[in-house]
């Protein structure tokens, strides 16, 4: 790497899997920036020292995933919306100093706005499955979009009502079994479990308690079409994926690097498609 060349990376453990490279490199031959984005294997008990010497090793920032994104909170300077959240997924510096963000929040959202066109028109209620970081990310998203009720639907009922005590009285903590009267008066479900991603067991559920304007989402890339949003379009449904979240959350982290503000294009979204099918 020449001296000047500036670069970004994404850590994890493990990190291989990660999409983050095809995205930002994507980005950088589009707008013709000199840089460079690396997978960055840290185990957690180098996390510490890694990020300490993050600006002295050439990065500008890094991406955080799993299982460092609430272990960064305490060694960078986070914002409120990763208080809020609980965890952080964009580091960045500013005058000197390391911030820290959430910007799963806002790829949950925009990719809800490009993909399911007017899910928030007149939206009173929203169910959301599972109650881990995904859930915080989704329900902060669903509170700033001024949703008056979200049904927090975890199997473990204590869990979720643990998560529902950060947000407030605007999030409601219900069993499981109570899913289909939930449904009833929601017009949004969102998916935040692993069921249903490659691997895993699938997320069996009826979707016919949703009202036929109802739109559903499910933050598992892997598969595209997970089989929740397989039984979704077959009722007619609008539907948001996995995959649009992700591109959309990377974004701000490009921009508060590079600053220049990149786009999510079709040729991006087939350039990862091809990827996570090979």
């Amino acid at each position: 790497m020449g001296t000047s060349q500036k670069a970004a990376c994404v850590i994890g453990w493990p990190i291989k899997h990660s999409r983050s490279p095809l995205i930002h490199k994507y980005w950088m031959r589009q707008h013709g920036i000199d840089a460079d984005y690396r997978r960055e294997a840290v185990e957690p008990e180098k996390l510490g020292d890694f990020i300490a010497h993050l600006s002295s090793n050439g990065y500008v920032g890094a991406n955080v995933t799993l299982p460092h994104k609430e272990a960064v909170l305490q060694l960078a300077d986070p914002d409120s919306r990763a208080l809020s959240v609980g965890a952080a997924n964009t580091l960045f510096f500013r005058s000197g100093r390391l911030c820290a963000t959430n910007t799963d929040v806002e790829g949950f959202v925009a990719n809800l706005d490009v993909e399911a066109s007017g899910w928030d028109s007149e939206l009173e209620t929203a169910v959301v499955l599972g109650a881990g970081g995904g859930a915080r990310a989704v329900i902060y998203g669903l509170i700033e979009r001024k949703v008056e009720r979200i049904v927090l639907v975890n199997r473990t009922i204590e869990k979720a009502a643990k998560l529902a005590s950060v947000f407030g009285d605007r999030v409601q903590p219900t069993a499981w079994s109570d899913l289909p009267r939930a449904m009833r008066s929601a017009r949004l479900l969102v998916n935040t479990t692993s069921l249903g991603m490659t691997g895993q067991p699938p997320l069996e559920i009826d979707l016919a308690p949703l009202a036929s304007d109802a739109a559903v989402s499910d933050i598992v890339y892997s598969p595209l079409e997970t089989p929740l949003l397989a039984a979704a379009k077959a009722r007619g449904l609008k539907t948001a994926d996995g995959l649009g979240m992700l591109l959309y959350q990377a974004v701000r982290g490009f921009s508060l690097w590079f600053g220049v503000k990149p786009e999510v294009t079709a040729e991006l979204r087939a350039l990862v498609e091809r990827d996570l099918v090979n």
